[in-house]
Formats: C-alpha cells, structure tokens, sequence
C-alpha cells in the first residue's frame, strides 16, 4: 500500500496546472459566457425542481427531483463532512474561502454539463437511454473525439469506486464505537475488515438492484439525513453564536495568508480548496451529467438549471455549516484529518453525543454514495465495452470497499484526487467546445419561458 501511495503522490503534481486552468479558467468563462445564467434564474430552478414543470411524456427513467437527489446523494455525505475536515486539515480555515469560489463557478459548469447530458442522449447496448460526459463528447464533438471518451470512462473506472466512503465510515465506526473495547476483542485491523464485509454485503443488496430502485432509496434517505445534519449544525452555532463571526472571519482573512505553512505556499492552498470543492460538488467531474442525462425530461436548459442547485446545496451550505462548527470547536488545532476531527467538533459542541448523531447521519450517507457510486462505474465499463459486461463493475465495486477500510486515508485520497484531476480534463475539453450550443438552446427557452410557453 505504500508503494501504491507514492506512486499516487508522485503523479498527482503534473495533474494541478490542467485541473485549474480547465476548472476555474474554464468555469470563469462559462460563468460570463453564460450572462450569469444560472444565479439569474435560481428561484425558477427551485421550481422546476419542486415538479412544477414535470412532462409526464418525457422519455427518461427518473424525475428532475430524483436526479438531483442522486447526484447530491453522491456529493452531499463525507464529501462534505470528512471532505472539509481534510481540507482545513492539510490548508488551516482561509481554505473554505476557496471552497466558495470553486462552488459558485460549478453552479454554472453543472448547468452547461447536465443540458448537454440531455442535449446529447445516446443508448446503451440494451437499448436503454443514456446520457453522460461520453455521449457529449462523441455526439456533439464527433467521432474523432472518442478518444476523450474512452479516456474519461477508463479513469472513472477508479473515481467512481466508493473507496473514500468506505475509508472514512470505517473510521467513524471505530473512533465512536470503539469495538476492540465495547463490543469484543481482536486486532483494530480484523475489525476494519469486518466493517468493509458488512458494508460490502449491504451494498450488493442495492446496487444489484438496478437504477430506479437507487434512486428511490438515495430519494428517500438524503433529504431526511441533510435536513437532520443541518439541524444540528444550527444548534451548534445557535448555542456558539458569539463565535459564528470570529469563524467565518477567520476564514476570510486566512484565505488570504500568503505566508501560509501549507506545502506550496499560497498556490499550495487554492490547490487545497479546488480539490476538495471539487470532491464535494463534482461540478467539472463529469458524473453528475450521468445521472441528471436519465431524467425525464427533453428540456436540456430546464435540466441545467437543475443540476446548478447542486453544488449550491452541499456546497455552499452544508460544506460551511461543518466547517464553522470545525473552527469554532478548535477541533482543527488537534492531531487527526477526515471524519475524526469532524467527530471531535460535534462531540465537544453537542453535549458530549454529538459524534453518535454524526455516525448515524453518516452511515445513511455512505450508504447512499455507495449506491450511486456504483451505477457511475458501470456506466462508464459499458461504454469502453458493453451493457451486459459493464455490470461486472459492481463485482470490483463491492472488493473495493473491503480495501479501503482498510487502505490508510492517505491512499485513499490519492487515488480518488488523482483520478478526479484526470477526469476534469476531457469532460472540461468537451464542454467549453460545446457551450455556443447550450446558449442557443438557453435563449430559445428562455424566450418560451417569458412568453409563459414552458
């Protein structure tokens, strides 16, 4: 596993320059290209959002509402929870700051991605409707651009395993339960690897199941599990309120440090915030278009705007809500990265159960990332080969999860940064190249729209 890590490591520096001049460099133009598109017409995305607009005709296999909640299901969970601990962690507080910025640019690269995703719709081998950064990238750019294609799948072939999930539920396990000690005695190692088995099990159970049976229960669980964890977020900086401002201040002012301790300086720490914005939103990644590319739905522009709420949701919010209780709890003075400084914080600041809640809000959030994790890899292994043979990916999904609970978070968060960086570069390719086609097709509906036509 070390071997594996420094191999990891070692490539993951040549990956920064393309990932931020394709991401932000990319994202900036989009945001402007696009006439503040996405922020202009937010409350008509919560609309849409809400089933307002539903075409019951459509063709597509789920709703805007559960395509959402499946592609938020993905983001919204560790991502977020460990994902931030991690972040200020390896960057100090100021690192949130550049976990907004990378957001409020996604908004508007998920809009232009998820209506390309309806936009340009193909099928699978079984016939089956599909959408995603590789139907985009063949239909709208052409046959030569396979290669871009088939470059994407064969990196999602490994940031689309649950690893990160599997990694960081293990660790919550084990630092609340403590079952070497509470439950019976064996090496912490034995326990990891019981923990990834269970975990593999109860995910086979689900992902064998097929794509409406995901998205029922990722539907079902996130909403709830999200509304929890905000709640009690809030009455942690209701009964911290004196220090709310001196948090969000600190963020502001850190942002700035150019004298920053972290490795490479101030670039160092804008590297650290994009990384793990992306990891929380996946906005420039390519899945989301994946998902909202099954919604019932033939409005590409309506399926954007959709999508924009994203990383609006578990980005914007429910990233600072954790990151303010982090800083406010002093848990980011302490030794331990991921999921354990985030328990340390809820422990201190919710009457000493704070890290159970925290457990069982992250367990329905594992739960649910690795279910939609899973339905991203097959689709890419059926695109490299075919429907019948990219359901095996759940077979290598489900070995995965017992590695990584036992995988060092090092490890982990190498393979996943490593393949995410890779992956930004031909779905970023593919949608600036195709932006002029979103913005004819915006200003066709938007003028249905003012004329009450929609």
């Amino acid at each position: 596993m070390e071997v594996l890590n420094d191999f990891l490591s070692g490539l993951i520096p040549y990956t920064e320059w393309p990932m931020f001049i394709l991401l932000i460099g990319g994202g900036l133009f989009l945001v402007f290209y696009s006439r503040f598109l996405p922020y202009r017409y937010f409350g008509h995305a919560v609309a849409i959002t809400s089933g307002k607009y539903d075409d019951k005709n459509a063709k597509g296999d789920v709703s805007s509402f559960q395509a959402l909640s499946a592609a938020v299901a993905a983001t919204v969970g560790l991502g977020n929870i460990s994902g931030v601990a991690i972040a200020i962690h390896d960057g100090g507080p100021g690192v949130v700051f550049w976990i907004w910025v990378t957001a409020l640019i996604g908004m508007c690269i998920k809009f232009y991605s998820c209506s390309l995703s309806i936009m340009f719709r193909g099928t699978d081998s079984d016939g089956k409707l599909q959408g995603g950064p590789m139907f985009y990238i063949t239909q709208g750019m052409g046959p030569k651009a396979k290669p871009l294609a088939v470059f994407f799948c064969i990196c999602g072939l490994f940031g689309f395993l649950g690893v990160f999930t599997a990694n960081q539920f293990t660790e919550t396990f084990m630092s609340v339960v403590n079952p070497t000690e509470t439950l019976w005695q064996t090496s912490e190692f034995n326990w990891k690897l019981t923990i990834g088995i269970v975990l593999a099990v109860i995910t086979s159970l689900v992902i064998f199941g097929g794509l409406s049976k995901i998205a029922k229960v990722a539907s079902a669980i996130v909403p709830f599990m999200v509304l929890v964890y905000l709640a009690a977020v809030i009455v942690v900086m209701i009964m911290n309120s004196d220090q709310v401002w001196p948090a969000l201040k600190m963020i502001l002012t850190e942002a700035w440090n150019f004298k920053t301790i972290v490795t490479g300086g101030f670039w160092g720490l804008v590297i650290i915030g994009i990384r793990r914005a992306m990891f929380s939103n996946e906005a420039g990644l390519g899945s989301a278009p994946m998902y909202h590319g099954q919604s019932k739905n033939d409005e590409p522009i309506r399926e954007g705007l959709v999508a924009s709420l994203g990383p609006f949701i578990d980005t914007i919010m429910v990233c600072t809500f954790t990151a303010v209780v982090i800083i406010l709890s002093g848990a980011y003075l302490e030794e331990g990265s991921g999921i354990v400084m985030t328990l340390t914080a809820f422990r201190r600041t919710l009457f000493g159960y704070g890290d159970e809640l925290l457990m069982i809000i992250v367990t329905a959030f594992a739960l649910s990332t690795l279910f939609t994790y899973s339905y991203y890899g097959v689709k890419s292994l059926s695109f490299l080969s075919n429907a019948r043979i990219g359901k095996w990916y759940n077979v290598y999904f489900v070995i995965m999860i017992v590695f990584a609970a036992v995988a060092s978070l090092d490890l982990v968060k190498n393979l996943i940064d490593l393949s995410y960086a890779l992956m930004v570069i031909p779905n970023m390719i593919a949608v600036l190249y195709l932006a002029p086609k979103v913005n004819v097709a915006a200003k066709k509906y938007l003028a249905q729209l003012a004329h009450g036509k929609t």
